[in-house]
């Protein structure tokens, strides 16, 4: 059985059946325990993770430090392997697993919540005074943000508000980090300062584009050339300043590099694992094929249109990154994936499908994306649904549950940002 539960209810023509099973390949492509099997492993006393090793005798303490969606099951794998190495640790995920040696808090996502920052304030308090000869291994997913969070100088309330002014602003997921990294204690390099002197090897499942260390998850373990100024620009550009906040509310990043000299950041999967996986499968069904990009950015209304236009007669284009939205209905309910596919109905002819889906299966609703094509339009006129009047009412959830041509995985362990599929047949 692959990861689309409604795979049969979409697949009503052979383009879909196509694309659909793109999508399979780059969801099998990302799951963790394939990307761990490969690289990250012990043999006698040596862990090694992709071409780095580490000698396991010579730390007296080991532990795992695990935060964003995907991070427990990737941490249960990273226990089993390291056995009785392991001393212990500590995860919050979206997702529930069970540990023998670790301890889960199921957090909130994508706004923090003050179990959030509990779980953040009691790994400050445990690990704010490790010795050198501790090892600390820190599994760092997409929805770290919200997920890790120990605010600088501002309430839970507070902190609520302005993330929630800044998923509804339009601004981009490194213009969105930027400002978190100057509220928090554990972002821009917040994390390595309490660490440190310990060993830490950060895992980093990417979901930004472009794989910048520094904003995925907002940096916790990576030196952050961004500033308190940056950060204001970024308040004042995107008109935030009814959130009231002071400049004593921002706090500068660590700057001093020597609490970065015994840090690894190793990249383990990013989106382009998952592209490169449907480039394979497109190639197998015989069908020219081309990764359009792997960073791209755009307003999510125009990304479907731009995306289409690029894509070449008898082909298929793919595309990773993430596209931002403006939100005006504070009670709409819907994600970025299925505004793309939503706003694009219009620009498609009889031979082009579009699809548009989150690699964690949860386009911010229960629905992992959608897929459209002409038969989209037909279900919806037969319905009596416009299209539009859902895409302004910031409903797109609501429209392809209608129209049935959600995509549904349920959630899923591995986050590597959103992709994109136009086909062209």
């Amino acid at each position: 059985m692959g990861y689309i539960k409604n795979y049969s209810d979409l697949a009503i023509n052979d383009k879909r059946e196509v694309v659909l099973d793109l999508i399979e390949a780059a969801f099998a492509s990302i799951q963790p325990e394939n990307e761990l099997q490969k690289n990250f492993r012990v043999k006698e006393n040596i862990l090694k993770i992709q071409n780095k090793t580490y000698n396991l005798n010579d730390y007296e303490k080991t532990y795992i430090l695990g935060f964003g969606k995907g991070s427990a099951g990737i941490s249960k794998i990273m226990e089993q392997t390291l056995g009785i190495y392991l001393t212990g640790g500590y995860v919050i995920d979206t997702n529930e697993e069970t540990f023998e040696k670790l301890e889960l808090t199921i957090g909130t996502h994508p706004l923090p919540s003050q179990t959030n920052i509990d779980f953040t304030e009691k790994v400050i308090e445990n690990f704010g005074n490790l010795s050198e000869k501790t090892l600390v291994l820190v599994v760092i997913c997409g929805g770290g943000s919200a997920l890790f969070e120990s605010p600088f100088n501002i309430t839970l309330e507070k902190l609520t508000e302005v993330n929630k002014a800044l998923l509804h602003s339009g601004a981009n997921i490194i213009e969105m980090n930027t400002i978190r990294k100057h509220l928090s204690k554990v972002k821009g390099g917040g994390l390595a300062q309490i660490l440190s002197p310990a060993k830490v090897v950060s895992l980093i499942f990417s979901d930004v584009p472009g794989n910048e260390f520094s904003f995925i998850a907002s940096g916790p373990t990576v030196f952050d050339k961004t500033t308190i100024l940056e950060a204001l620009d970024i308040y004042n550009k995107y008109r935030l300043e009814n959130l009231n906040l002071k400049e004593e509310d921002f706090t500068e990043t660590p700057k001093e590099e020597e609490l970065f000299s015994k840090i690894d950041n190793v990249l383990m999967l990013s989106n382009l694992t998952a592209l490169n996986a449907m480039l394979k499968k497109a190639e197998e069904l015989k069908i020219k094929a081309e990764i359009y990009s792997d960073k791209f950015q755009s307003d999510a209304e125009l990304a479907g249109k731009a995306l289409i236009e690029k894509t070449k007669p008898h082909s298929i284009l793919l595309t990773g990154g993430e596209t931002t939205i403006k939100v005006s209905n504070p009670d709409g309910k819907g994600g970025r994936n299925q505004v793309v596919v939503l706003s694009s109905l219009y620009s498609l002819d009889k031979n082009t499908v579009i699809a548009s889906f989150d690699s964690d299966g949860w386009d911010n609703t229960p629905n992992a994306g959608a897929i459209g094509d002409s038969e989209t339009l037909e279900k919806a006129k037969k319905l009596g649904i416009n299209p539009e009047e859902f895409l302004k009412d910031d409903n797109s959830f609501s429209f392809f549950r209608n129209v049935r041509d959600a995509i549904i995985t349920d959630r899923l362990p591995s986050n590597v940002s959103d992709l994109v599929i136009i086909y062209n047949k």
